[in-house]
């Protein structure tokens, strides 16, 4: 146990925080966390990930669009990520030109291309106005080749502000005269497919602090607009990461670090935080989607469709399984044969192995915990080479085997065997997702008790000359959503489209058709 003063304490009140707690998270960095045991990677061959033929497509697009009725549908966005990693090599290059290159495009080939094609940017517009208001005539420096000024006119707070503005107001994608963020591009993604019947669509945005007068202003700016052109009323909560989701930084030897002042550093404990955002959502059916994925008008029949048709088979198996559910407590043996297929080949809940020499009374009881659980249909992409998580079949520390998202970083790469498993992964995790929360009964299930704690992240970044141990919570889809009941589905490439280096937006798919 570490010994705090009164100072911390009291910091540790203003954040939510108890000693327990922060006591916690250090034993997490003296012991770490254990690597994820993968069985086997889930593929379309061996059932852990479904393909949708086009008749199948059609049912349940038709089906979603029949249960949906009269429930509330909500469009759930992690939007707190600032886009100064969108910049990273803009910042590099002006931080170390000063006009002269040897071999510029072998030097600074992402920035070239950049250059090269600025005028076709959505913000170019704003760029050249921004100049214009300061005398500096965008061709004239472009000219010379003052193209460190260009660029520090984007990113600079005391002009366009680019780097610092958060990558849901950044401007993506171009209509003619008009240009649109990702802001307004989820709005309309939400007008296709997360229309409640009354015509509303809500949407959830997780926002920074520093952010949230940024977001309010943009929201006022375009509701009326939106609301008009779609024939929609806009309903959009924003929320931040909890302070008590926040995480002591410690140094290599696990000791917690305090800045010039004397206070203990705290860390966001990463997007895992947002499951108690999360939490808070009442809805029947939630969409999930990372702020960055978003594409022009003429991408987004894929994307309308697949969402629909993921939603429409999560209402579906939710429908049946309440009916298995409202039926066990007085369920025979052929009614629990039944119960348990169901359970077992429609949502990949795996049983104990003795589970038939159970008693009735303890089969009612086993099946009754693991199907009634929060839900979620998983949209997976083919895999490509993109860094990150995947689908896979795991056995947790009690056993049990299920379908997980897992990190690269969750493995053990030491392993042969678990890392011949990896290799032979198909499919990657693009944040699609469709989750249903309540219960039977119609109450919301506590989703903080379906987190599996073993699933954290530490990683290690230096301070000025000292290492920074910090330490991520389970990733809100991954270790955060661990104990829902899960099936994976696959989804086209057309449907994962994310911006993470502002040249992403010259690729044909973020360009006017």
């Amino acid at each position: 146990m570490e010994k705090f003063t009164e100072k911390d304490l009291q910091q540790f009140a203003s954040l939510g925080l108890t000693v327990e707690a922060v006591n916690q998270q250090i034993n997490n960095f003296k012991k770490g966390f254990p690597k994820t045991e993968l069985i086997d990677a889930a593929t379309p061959q061996n059932g852990g990930i479904v393909c949708f033929s086009d008749e199948e497509i059609t049912k349940y697009v038709t089906l979603y669009k029949r249960l949906s009725k009269g429930k509330k549908l909500l469009k759930f966005v992690p939007a707190s990520g600032a886009a100064s990693r969108m910049f990273k090599d803009l910042y590099a290059f002006s931080a170390t030109y000063f006009g002269v290159a040897n071999n510029f495009e072998k030097e600074f080939p992402t920035v070239k291309e950049f250059l090269q094609h600025i005028r076709t940017f959505a913000f170019f517009e704003d760029l050249e106005a921004c100049m214009d208001r300061y005398a500096a005539d965008f061709g004239d420096y472009m000219d010379r080749g003052d193209f460190s000024t260009v660029i520090n006119f984007l990113l600079k707070e005391q002009f366009m502000g680019y780097g610092s503005l958060p990558k849901a107001l950044l401007k993506f994608h171009r209509y003619g005269e008009l240009q649109r963020t990702p802001l307004e591009e989820h709005i309309i993604e939400g007008a296709e497919y997360a229309k409640s019947s009354d015509g509303t669509v809500n949407l959830h945005f997780t926002v920074s602090p520093e952010h949230r007068a940024l977001f309010r202003k943009k929201i006022a700016e375009i509701k009326r607009y939106y609301e008009t052109a779609l024939n929609i009323k806009i309903n959009i909560k924003l929320s931040e990461q909890k302070h008590y989701t926040d995480i002591i930084a410690v140094d290599e030897y696990n000791e917690p670090m305090r800045d010039e002042d004397g206070k203990l550093i705290f860390r966001p404990g990463g997007h895992g935080a947002l499951i108690e955002n999360l939490n808070e959502c009442r809805a029947d059916l939630i969409f999930v989607k990372n702020i960055d994925n978003v594409v022009p008008d003429w991408m987004k029949h894929t994307t309308r469709v697949y969402k629909q048709a993921l939603a429409g088979l999560l209402l579906d198996l939710q429908q049946q399984n309440f009916e298995y559910l409202k039926g066990l407590s007085t369920a025979n043996k052929k009614q629990l044969r039944d119960t348990m297929k169901f359970a077992n080949e429609k949502l990949h809940i795996s049983l104990p192995e003795d589970f038939e020499n159970q008693s009735i009374a303890q089969q009612r009881a086993i099946l009754f915990e693991k199907m009634n659980r929060p839900m979620r249909i998983c949209g997976m992409v083919k895999n490509q080479g993109e860094p990150g998580g995947g689908p896979f079949f795991t056995r947790n520390s009690h056993g049990n085997i299920s379908l997980q998202v897992v990190e690269t970083a969750q493995i053990n790469r030491k392993d042969p065997q678990q890392e011949a498993i990896l290799a032979g992964a198909t499919h990657f995790n693009p944040v699609d997702l469709v989750c249903a929360t309540k219960d039977y009964k119609g109450h919301y299930f506590d989703l903080r008790k379906y987190v599996d704690p073993e699933t954290g992240f530490i990683s290690k970044k230096t301070k000025g000359s000292q290492v920074m141990k910090s330490q991520e919570l389970p990733g809100l889809w991954n270790g955060a959503m661990a104990e829902w009941i899960t099936l994976f589905v696959e989804v086209p490439l057309a449907t994962f489209n994310p911006v993470k280096t502002v040249n992403d937006l010259l690729r044909k798919e973020h360009l006017e058709g």
